[in-house]
C-alpha cells in the first residue's frame, strides 16, 4: 500500500511512525512533513493547497490512501477532491 500523509507537525510524526511499523505500508510518503517524518517516510515538496498538484502525486505515485493531518487542509475540501479521482 502506498500511503500519502499530508501535515508537518507532531500528529503526522506520529501517524507516519505507526504507518511505518505495518507491514503492508510499502511507500510512505510525507507533504511538507517535518525532521521526525524524514525518519519514517519519504518528505515531499508538494503545495498542498493546490489540490491539482496532490491529485497529480497521488496519480504518479499511485497512492491508495491519503491521510490528512490539518484541519485546514480538511476544510478547503481536499478530501473532496480526492473522492472524485477515487483516491
Amino acid at each position: 500500500m502506498n500511503i500519502l500523509v499530508i501535515g508537518s507537525g507532531g500528529r503526522e510524526h506520529a501517524i507516519c511512525w505507526k504507518l511505518r511499523q505495518s507491514s503492508k505500508v510499502k511507500d510512505l510518503y510525507c507533504s511538507p512533513g517535518n525532521g521526525g517524518t524524514l525518519k519514517e517516510a519519504v518528505n515531499v515538496e508538494i503545495n498542498v493547497k493546490n489540490h491539482s498538484e496532490v491529485i497529480k502525486f497521488c496519480h504518479e505515485k499511485k497512492i491508495d490512501l491519503v491521510v490528512v493531518g490539518p484541519e485546514a487542509s480538511l476544510a478547503v475540501g481536499i478530501t473532496d477532491d480526492l473522492e472524485k479521482e477515487n483516491i
